[in-house]
């Protein structure tokens, strides 16, 4: 057997050697790898391998030609011997530590942008790429890196216009000629082959201006959102409320107290101390209520009675939702407090949502609860059960469905500005 050529590309790395019968042929060479870019993921089973070697071989006279991605062979002091696919990587990777940033109103915001090296020692400038409108202090820094695996972090003052505007920023690092404006991200499980992504070093500016009376909010985190880091964009104080606060601690300290999504579902505790949380709103606070999974039914699932008592009236969940994120929304109660104070809500604010208008609505309640917007899926019957209201003691109960942890991670304007009333009712509707 004769092993013609191997080769990477164009570049042929060996040629004209003889395989012996029965034993590894091994040869080192250098190879000079060009940047490559990051092909299309999409409706691909795998990453395909951005490097692919070429093996020609004559066995009796007959050529035999196969393709095998370069990889990389370790040994692994608990799995054992691993492959891993080569990667190119750029020299720095450049990232931003959120998916959006809210400027509720004109003052400056920081941004922070973190540098980390993947080649050596690193020295170049930052800057942010914004649109017209939109200006940062520095306009650009200095950076050095002292070796591979370091990370620095930078920060920049982020001024906005005075008008309603949603934009993106880049972050774009340069090294001499090169502009690099990606990082780095591995998604690694020993089930599957890691995968390598770089995305785009951009994040999402939303300048809208938004309200909010309830500065101090307990939050009560359900299966898990990122509602409270919303919250915290729009100058709330966040508190995560464990099973002792909820049990002993002092809730007369917070303005509102919001419950996350499935935390009925999730949290007994809070079950456990719905009492406490029914006499803070008597006293004047506010308390929030998203979407919960109804019990029993079709589904077979058993009936626990989690929800028996989720407001201080009857109030059942049913499984009805709103697919159609654009689907039209109308103003049962336009007047009325919570969709006017303080922010005055128009069908503007419900523009721009992402995948659904909500789910698991309210299907029956107490006519103590106000309905205060309805909306449905084309063809199908209104839903007024997604936001309903009530004065309860001193303070105000809201149950909502509608899928504020879809659209408050997703940067949409109109979702901070309701959302601000909704923690806002206790204050505003009186």
């Amino acid at each position: 057997m004769e092993l013609r050529t191997i080769s990477i590309g164009d570049v042929a790395a060996l040629a004209g050697a003889s395989l012996a019968y029965n034993q590894p042929l091994t040869r080192q060479s250098d190879w000079k790898v060009r940047p490559v870019e990051q092909p299309p993921l999409k409706e691909q089973p795998e990453q395909p391998a951005l490097l692919q070697a070429r093996f020609e071989l004559i066995v009796d006279g007959t050529p035999i030609t196969f393709v095998r991605p370069v990889v990389h062979r370790y040994v692994d002091k608990v799995r054992g011997e691993l492959i891993r696919r080569f990667e190119i990587v750029p020299a720095v990777s450049v990232r931003f530590d959120q998916p959006n940033v809210i400027f509720p109103a004109e003052a400056a915001r920081a941004l922070a942008v973190h540098l980390r090296s993947w080649n050596g020692p690193q020295a170049g400038t930052l800057r942010l790429a914004l649109p017209v409108g939109w200006s940062c202090e520095p306009a650009s820094q200095h950076f050095e890196i002292a070796g591979t695996g370091e990370e620095r972090t930078f920060e920049f003052r982020v001024t906005p216009p005075a008008a309603a505007q949603s934009a993106t920023v880049k972050a774009v690092a340069t090294l001499g000629a090169e502009e690099i404006s990606r990082g780095v991200e591995t998604i690694e499980y020993s089930h599957i082959p890691p995968i390598t992504l770089f995305p785009e070093a951009a994040t999402s500016l939303v300048r809208t201006s938004v309200t909010v009376l309830s500065k101090r909010i307990g939050y009560v985190m359900g299966a898990g959102d990122e509602v409270p880091e919303a919250l915290r964009q729009i100058g709330c104080e966040l508190s995560l409320l464990s099973a002792d606060d909820l049990a002993t601690g002092d809730l007369s300290r917070f303005d509102a107290v919001v419950t996350g999504v499935r935390a009925y579902n999730t949290r007994p505790d809070l079950r456990a101390n719905q009492h406490r949380l029914m006499s803070f709103v008597e006293k004047g606070g506010t308390m929030v209520v998203q979407y919960n999974v109804p019990e029993g039914g079709p589904f077979g699932q058993p009936d626990t009675g989690s929800l028996d008592h989720i407001g201080p009236y009857p109030l059942k969940i049913g499984r009805e939702r709103v697919t159609v994120e654009d689907s039209p929304v109308e103003f049962l109660r336009a007047n009325h407090p919570l969709l006017t104070s303080p922010n005055k809500i128009t069908n503007s604010d419900f523009e721009g949502w992402i995948q659904e208008r909500g789910l698991y609505f309210a299907s029956e309640w107490d006519p103590k609860y106000e309905p205060l917007i309805a909306c449905h899926d084309p063809g199908e019957k209104p839903l007024p059960g997604g936001l309903l209201y009530t004065r309860y003691g001193k303070g105000a109960y809201v149950f909502t469905a509608y899928s504020w942890f879809r659209e408050l991670p997703a940067g949409v304007p109109g979702a901070y500005r309701i959302f601000a009333n909704l923690v806002s009712a206790g204050k505003a509707a009186q």
